[in-house]
């Protein structure tokens, strides 16, 4: 209900804009009324003339300039316009052309002069940035693609004329150096692969201030850094690469293929190639130092060149971080007595940093140094040393053998500007065979060394286990040192004593104390000799015994001699004898018997002497028991 008393309120809105649509046609038709709105611009095609031929367009035109028939160059801005007749003109609203912030608008004329010879970008001219496509055309614009371009913002741009295409803003990126390459300037001179220095063109974001400063066409010497630049690539192209880094440790000669000719600074003595200063063309004598360079790759090459010492391996398995010896391989050699076997070698290399420029300028690289120079030195010079030496010589002097190849290859490359620091033989690898004769060789010599250790061992085993027993028996001979020194004071004492008693008693008790002496000597003799040695104790011990018996005969010998000679060898015959019987137990005759020519005193006399000499004899026999 309330959409239709809507309806019904508003029914004269379609009167009045149908009037309005009226009026504003009869306002086009009778009048040639057109409004152009703020955003947009007219382009206007003139359908035909009033007047004669003389306002035909030119050949080869399509843009009016003198109100000719066809697209008009002078478009209608913002704003209202009469006489614009539908049936004489045609208008057509075209939006602003904006160029966004990180965007160029490059511009293409479709009419215009034609381009100068040689050229491929139309020269600028005053247009107000193209937005006054008549005034282009009047000032002798050129048709084809411009060197100016748009930047950002918004334009009037009469599309009729120009093509707008839109493109990046060139960045070059931190630790980039941009490369460029012209399409338009002229032509490089003979023999040159890019073109020079020169000033004015604002980085090549003015191309026709490069063309007019005389730039060459092609590929450019100078490079532009990290940053942002209006670079219209229908003039430059660019290519990024990495700056040139020399890291510590290494300088960068420099051989610039462009510049001037130089003046050789080498010296008369450097017969290898021209050394010139910074900027000219050749090798440069100033190299650069560690850090980041802004090298063009195609204009300049840089050779890293080691100014530390530098170690190079003729290994098979091993290769260092520069990889400068990654072809080098173990050196096989024949020796005097025709074995082959390999040897490592590490040869030490040391390029001062003046002298660098030289080395380059003599090789053209770090690896043609290696290859024409190190490794031909080092490989021959072993090959020959080896051929003069066995197989044995050449290990066992291995150390002079190093002297010997550090001073001679040291020579050789002081001749090439390069020091030669140290050279090392690293693994020699004999012969298999020969190996294993070395190996049998030396195991025998060794079980003999064992063998003589072994022996060694147990001779010191028979003297340690003689002294041990020595020792173990000392405290045996110190007791029986004792015993006899005992015995000695005991027997003196005895002997003393028996002296004491009397005169009678001196011969028996001198035999008796003689006895013991002799009997105690014998046994301390015998204790020391078993002390000594266990070996020899049986014998010894039956010296002992025998030595003993033979004091013990000696001394009773004594004694009956001293009896024999006291009581006369008769009576001690019968003494002897009756001392026989009664230690049997056997009385031959009574105890006391006298007897005598009839009965007289020396019968009685005797019998007395033989009573007393009986109960001696039995005292004595006794005190021996």
């Amino acid at each position: 209900m309330q959409m239709a008393d809507l309806i019904f309120k508003l029914w004269w809105v379609v009167p009045v804009v149908a009037a309005l649509v009226m009026y504003k046609s009869v306002l086009r038709v009778f009048f040639g009324m057109i409004i152009v709105p703020d955003n947009r611009i007219g382009l206007v095609v003139k359908k035909f003339t009033l007047y004669g031929s003389d306002k035909q367009l030119p050949d080869g035109r399509i843009i009016a300039t003198r109100g000719e028939a066809g697209m008009q160059a002078k478009p209608l801005a913002p704003g209202l316009y009469w006489r614009m007749w539908p049936w004489q003109y045609g208008i057509t609203m075209e939006p602003f052309t904006i160029i966004e912030q990180d965007k160029l608008g490059l511009v293409k004329a479709r009419d215009g002069a034609p381009l100068d010879t040689g050229r491929v970008l139309g020269r600028p001219v005053e247009c107000d940035k193209f937005q006054d496509a008549q005034r282009f055309l009047e000032n002798g614009g050129q048709k084809g693609p411009q060197a100016a371009f748009l930047t950002p913002g918004n334009y009037r741009i009469n599309t009729f004329l120009f093509e707008i295409v839109m493109v990046p803003i060139t960045q070059v990126h931190e630790n980039k150096v941009g490369i460029i390459t012209t399409l338009d300037g002229e032509p490089l001179d003979k023999g040159e692969i890019a073109g020079g220095s020169v000033d004015g063109h604002r980085n090549y974001q003015d191309p026709m201030a490069f063309i007019h400063a005389g730039g060459k066409k092609g590929l450019q010497e100078d490079v532009i850094l990290a940053g942002t630049y209006y670079l219209n690539p229908w003039f430059a192209i660019l290519e990024q690469v990495e700056m040139m880094h020399i890291p510590i440790g290494y300088v960068g000669v420099v051989n610039s293929f462009v510049g001037p000719e130089g003046t050789d600074t080498s010296g008369d003595n450097f017969k290898h190639g021209n050394i010139v200063h910074k900027g000219q063309k050749g090798v440069w004598d100033e190299p650069l130092d560690p850090g980041k360079h802004p090298v063009n790759i195609y204009t300049h090459s840089v050779e890293m060149v080691p100014t530390t010492n530098t170690v190079l391996n003729w290994a098979n398995s091993r290769s260092e971080a520069h990889e400068l010896d990654k072809n080098l391989s173990t050196i096989n050699v024949r020796s005097f007595d025709g074995f082959t076997f390999n040897l490592d070698v590490s040869q030490i290399i040391h390029i001062p940093r003046n002298e660098a420029p030289k080395v380059i300028a003599r090789f053209g690289k770090m690896k043609n140094l290696i290859s024409q120079v190190l490794e031909p030195t080092i490989a021959n010079y072993f090959r020959n040393a080896a051929q003069k030496s066995d197989v044995i010589g050449f290990l066992t002097n291995r150390s002079q053998r190093q002297d010997d190849a550090k001073g001679h290859i040291s020579q050789v490359l002081a001749d090439y500007n390069v020091v030669g620091v140290d050279t090392l033989i690293g693994d020699i690898v004999p012969p298999e065979a020969l190996m294993k004769t070395m190996t049998d060789r030396k195991l025998a010599e060794e079980e003999r060394h064992t063998y003589e250790v072994q022996r060694s061992a147990q001779i010191e085993r028979k003297e340690f286990e003689s002294a041990r027993a020595g020792a173990d028996m000392q405290p045996e001979v110190v007791k029986s040192t004792r015993q006899v020194e005992i015995h000695t004071q005991m027997s003196a004492a005895k002997v003393a004593a028996a002296k004491g008693d009397a005169e009678s008693r001196v011969i028996n008790a001198k035999a008796d104390a003689e006895n013991r002496t002799i009997n105690a000597r014998a046994d301390a003799e015998a204790k020391t000799i078993i002390a000594k040695a266990d070996a020899a104790a049986t014998e010894l011990n039956g010296a002992a015994d025998a030595g003993k018996i033979k004091a013990i005969g000696l001394a009773e010998a004594e004694v009956t001699k001293e009896k024999t000679l006291a009581m006369g060898t008769e009576q001690y015959a019968i003494v002897r004898v009756a001392e026989a019987l009664a230690s049997n137990g056997i009385k031959l005759v009574p105890d006391i018997l006298v007897s005598g020519k009839d009965g007289g005193n020396g019968g009685m006399i005797d019998a007395l002497i033989g009573s007393e000499m009986l109960k001696k004899l039995q005292k004595e026999n006794s005190s021996e028991s």
